[in-house]
């Protein structure tokens, strides 16, 4: 990057001369990010097909049995239907070209025209049931590899998430749902294909052995070509994965209307249209380059495929001007070569599309191992009700690709009944301990234990029905006001808990004024939609915790958009309700620890003192350091 000219800063209110910067290179690599077609031969590229169809008839199998059955029935009556259309023709053929009159050669043939129209009848209604067991097959298909993907992403461990390559590994596996809504009806395609060549092939060879050879050696470059093509096509697709991954994450950002003032008043426009444009034309850069490459494999694959097929069509001609074969026969040999070079066409184009959707395929069943390693292994036990207590011992944890821990060798018991505050600078740990806390992460040494029980060999899903949270970054769900304090786990039949949890955070009013009280939908980009506040949000992320009635209440920034009148409120709510549980409250609003049992102050990822705020506010600490800077305004 180079700097303006006579190196004089933009005066105020005037464009920066400066150039952006461009956007960094996102690579997609790493130990479990290789690309599988890096040491890949041609042959065993091939050899993937077979285990496709397999593994496709497994999995449409599993869906709808009746359906698979009527596809390879219909895949069956299509083979029958074309060696019948074949023989029939050929059978045909000698009594037109016989001698005689036209009106006798006719009648001879009609037994076998008639026959011909049923076959050609028996085809077309098998493939429109072919189509309609693909109908029926694919979307429950395509769901179900949906909600597996939907399912492993929700359940991996919190920490595999930090993970380098996570994302992408996830963006690639997304694109192997995408390309699955394709693969029972190319599969299907193929295996139509396949059995008419074979049937075809089989006519062919017994009007003249000769012929079949040909028109391999017709056909199989183009085969070999569209494979190498798509070899080529997924090769960009996998070094595009990363910059495609960054372009859609930020062009949600960019589009989403929560971010429109912020981009506005702060002049990002020409600069977020620089970046998205800048790394969509590296993208295409990719693309571009590959293009050539490409069209030498087209190009090379229908020189060769074309010369063989001109001389296909020679022999022919020559066996027939020879009397080698007979008219009828040579005849019946121009609609077997047609039907052949068609099932060969449609085989080369599905069979390359079987095995580009089996690398997008195998990117989804390789993120779903990685999941699945990565799900949680505990145990299956829960720690008893009511949770009493919950200890550290020398606890640490350090990030994925992190060297340095977030939290070190931390020792610390919360009892029910008592609210922790957890305060600290920026990137002291105070989250993570949070997170430790609620089992949410498993510390690399030492121990969590609820009530005795160390977390690793408890069931995760009965902890967290234990627990509530409140996070700084909250979701704002687009749901209704109900289901948004319920998070579809409704405790009761009726509203009354509903409105208790609104009215604990002095939110209840506010919700009576929406359009349709608990009913209204929280999106404002959805159609009927209503907008809430910042502060409202927030208040409705504390009604959800404190709705589940948890034993463990973590509530992380819990005020930091509110008013005076509904910081007040939430914290007197937390002092009302902490005698039946344990409270964690992670504040910067140091003021607000008064309401606290006992203060955790945390630097460095270790607790740098504790005590009662009285003690820690004269004690000459870091708490009194924090404490003093935050009344010097």
């Amino acid at each position: 990057m180079t700097a303006g000219t006579a190196g004089r800063p933009p005066s105020p209110g005037t464009a920066s001369r400066v150039p952006p910067p461009q956007p960094a290179e996102i690579r997609y690599e790493g130990r479990h990010a290789q690309n599988p077609l890096a040491e890949a031969e041609f042959g065993k590229l091939c050899a993937r097909l077979p285990s496709v169809l397999t593994q496709t008839a497994r999995m449409a199998w599993a869906i709808d049995r009746a359906a698979v059955l009527l596809l390879a029935g219909c895949q069956l009556a299509v083979g029958a239907a074309a060696v019948v259309l074949l023989l029939s023709t050929a059978r045909a053929m000698r009594s037109v070209l016989a001698a005689g009159p036209v009106s006798d050669r006719l009648h001879q043939a009609l037994p076998a025209l008639l026959v011909i129209a049923v076959a050609a009848a028996v085809g077309r209604v098998a493939s429109a049931l072919s189509s309609y067991a693909d109908g029926r097959i694919t979307p429950r298909l395509t769901t179900a590899a949906d909600s597996s993907l939907v399912e492993a992403v929700c359940r991996v461990e919190a920490a595999a998430r930090a993970e380098d390559g996570f994302a992408d590994r996830q963006e690639a596996a997304e694109m192997g749902v995408i390309r699955g809504h394709v693969m029972v009806q190319d599969a299907t395609r193929f295996t139509a294909a396949v059995v008419r060549m074979v049937s075809a092939s089989g006519v062919l060879s017994v009007l003249h052995p000769l012929m079949l050879p040909l028109l391999l050696l017709a056909v199989v470059p183009a085969g070999v070509g569209a494979i190498l093509h798509a070899k080529v096509q997924y090769e960009t697709h996998y070094a595009n994965v990363g910059d495609r991954n960054v372009r859609q994450n930020m062009r949600g950002w960019v589009t989403s209307p929560k971010f429109s003032d912020e981009i506005r008043a702060n002049g990002m426009v020409p600069y977020l249209g620089f970046w998205h444009r800048t790394i969509s034309e590296r993208i295409d850069r990719r693309v571009l380059d590959v293009a050539p490459r490409m069209l030498r494999i087209v190009l090379a694959s229908s020189a060769i495929g074309g010369v063989f097929l001109i001389g296909t069509w020679a022999a022919l001609a020559w066996l027939a001007a020879t009397g080698r074969v007979e008219p009828a026969i040579a005849a019946t040999a121009v609609v077997a070569v047609q039907t052949t070079l068609a099932a060969l066409g449609q085989l080369v184009i599905y069979g390359a599309a079987m095995f580009h959707t089996a690398l997008y395929l195998a990117d989804l069943e390789g993120f779903l191992a990685f999941a699945a390693e990565r799900a949680p292994k505990r145990g299956r036990s829960g720690p008893g009700t009511p949770v009493e207590e919950i200890r550290l011992d020398e606890a640490v944890y350090c990030y994925p690709g992190k060297e340095i821990p977030a939290v070190a060798g931390v020792s610390l018991t919360v009892r029910r009944g008592e609210i922790l505050a957890v305060v600290g600078e920026n990137g002291s740990g105070k989250s993570t301990l949070t997170r430790l806390l609620a089992g949410i992460f498993l510390a690399d040494k030492g121990t969590v234990s609820w009530n005795g029980h160390d977390l690793a060999g408890l069931a995760p899903d009965e902890l967290w029905e234990l627990s509530g949270l409140v996070p700084q970054n909250f979701a704002q769900w687009p749901l209704n006001v109900r289901d948004n304090v319920t998070l579809g786990q409704p405790r009761t039949g009726d509203d009354l808990l509903v409105r208790e949890a609104l009215d604990a955070v002095g939110l209840r009013e506010a919700v009576d004024e929406l359009p349709y009280g608990l009913d209204t939908l929280l999106a404002r980009e959805l159609w009927g939609g209503t907008e809430l506040s910042g502060g409202q949000w927030q208040r409705l992320a504390c009604a959800r915790a404190l709705y589940r009635q948890p034993d463990l209440l973590i509530l992380d920034e819990p005020t930091s958009q509110m008013d005076a009148r509904g910081e007040h409120a939430i914290l007197e709510q937390i002092k009302a309700i902490a005698a039946r549980r344990m409270t964690i409250v992670v504040t910067h609003q140091l003021v607000n620890t008064k309401i606290a049992d006992r203060v955790v102050v945390m630097r460095h990822g270790r607790i740098a003192e504790q005590g009662t705020y009285d003690e820690l506010a004269h004690g000459g600490g870091l708490f009194a350091e924090l404490l003093a800077l935050s009344n010097d305004r």
